[in-house]
């Protein structure tokens, strides 16, 4: 039994599982919809994909020796992921002046579901781009994947089966949020439960966006 592969697991499932922008843009898109939710979790596990082939590939060290280009990285992702969070405020002010959409004969008022039509691509778009521009996830992975290479063992073989691993944990968590989320649907999709959610989620990752763009500026 490889107890190293078993260590990195639990420590990969740990990172994967913090919360962050990641796990609030997934919330976000399962709360319109269980498809956009596993769509955008997919494309998170895509994002992640990007930066574990740059770590075994070395070309995240690109990031440490040329600071303008990580800072500029920085400032994408933490403008993307702004923009995401302004945008869900946003709609939540445009839902008020507008009635929604009801999906389905429910019970009582309280029991309103709201349904919104979402472009296919755009869950999976905003997965994507949400972790591929944060920067710091491929100079984590750089600095975390050599400790879990044996000495004297091939780098790359080991390497390769390690990024692997972080993709299926990032296939199983991320899916299973959105899932758990959708499973949730009938309380978080009342129309006061689903505006609190995107409140929070909305006001969470306006604050992360903020703090992504404004770290690179202060340091």
């Amino acid at each position: 039994m490889d107890t190293q592969l078993i260590a990195f697991t639990g420590v990969a499932a740990g990172m994967v599982a913090m919360p962050g922008a990641d796990f609030a843009v997934v919330v976000r898109n399962a709360l319109i919809s269980r498809r956009a939710g596993v769509v955008c979790a997919l494309g998170i596990a895509g994002g992640l994909l990007i930066h574990t082939t740059l770590a075994v590939a070395g070309v995240a060290t690109v990031l440490v020796a040329v600071p303008g280009l990580f800072r500029t990285l920085q400032l994408l992702g933490g403008g993307y992921v702004l923009y995401l969070g302004a945008r869900t405020l946003w709609g939540l002010r445009r839902s008020e002046t507008h009635a929604p959409v009801v999906a389905g004969p429910t019970p009582g008022h309280d029991e309103l579901v709201v349904a919104r039509d979402v472009p296919r691509g755009r869950p999976l778009r905003q997965g994507f781009v949400t972790n591929a521009l944060n920067p710091k996830a491929s100079l984590t992975f750089l600095s975390l994947l050599p400790q879990f290479v044996p000495a004297g063992s091939p780098a790359m073989p080991r390497t390769l089966v390690l990024a692997l691993i972080v993709l299926a944990v990032s296939l199983v968590w991320f899916p299973a949020v959105a899932l758990l989320v959708d499973r949730l649907g009938r309380l978080l999709r009342r129309p006061r439960a689903a505006r609190t959610m995107e409140t929070v989620t909305g006001g969470a990752l306006t604050a992360l966006g903020l703090v992504l763009l404004l770290e690179p500026l202060v340091a």
